[in-house]
């Protein structure tokens, strides 16, 4: 198993868990909200940078 596998193997089982244990609502806040605070940190040019990325890797 590939090491991406394995890390999206834990997040789904990290989902999961939280689904279980946690309010729907409050599961969604955190799927949400991690992936949106971890953007807002970087500075903006980070941000344009990975923006172009991934616009490069959708195009093919």
């Amino acid at each position: 198993m590939s090491t991406n596998a394995k890390i999206a193997a834990g997040g789904v089982a990290a989902g999961l868990l939280m689904m279980i244990w946690l309010p729907w609502w409050a599961a969604l806040l955190i799927v949400l909200g991690v992936p949106a605070a971890a953007y807002l940190t970087l500075d903006s040019g980070q941000r344009h940078r990975l923006r172009r990325v991934t616009r490069k890797e959708l195009g093919r």
